[in-house]
């Protein structure tokens, strides 16, 4: 299985908000789609906290070497 990029899955969570927000789902698919959903943005949380913590470990890196 491919490994999901951050720019995937908020793709994907756009076309899913973009469904509920036309209406396109029947009341058995929105149940479906709204775990899909809560599961992508937990992903992206996930990959946001990551990244914050590596870009916060280079700063901090980047400060000793300069003191």
């Amino acid at each position: 299985m491919k490994k999901r990029t951050y720019s995937e899955a908020m793709a994907q969570l756009e076309e899913i908000v973009r469904q509920i927000d036309n209406n396109e789902l029947e009341i058995d698919d929105l149940a479906e789609k709204i775990k899909e959903a809560n599961k992508i943005i937990t992903f992206c949380k996930d990959k946001l906290t990551k990244a914050d913590a590596e870009i916060e470990k280079l700063l901090s890196n980047g400060q000793e070497s300069k003191e």
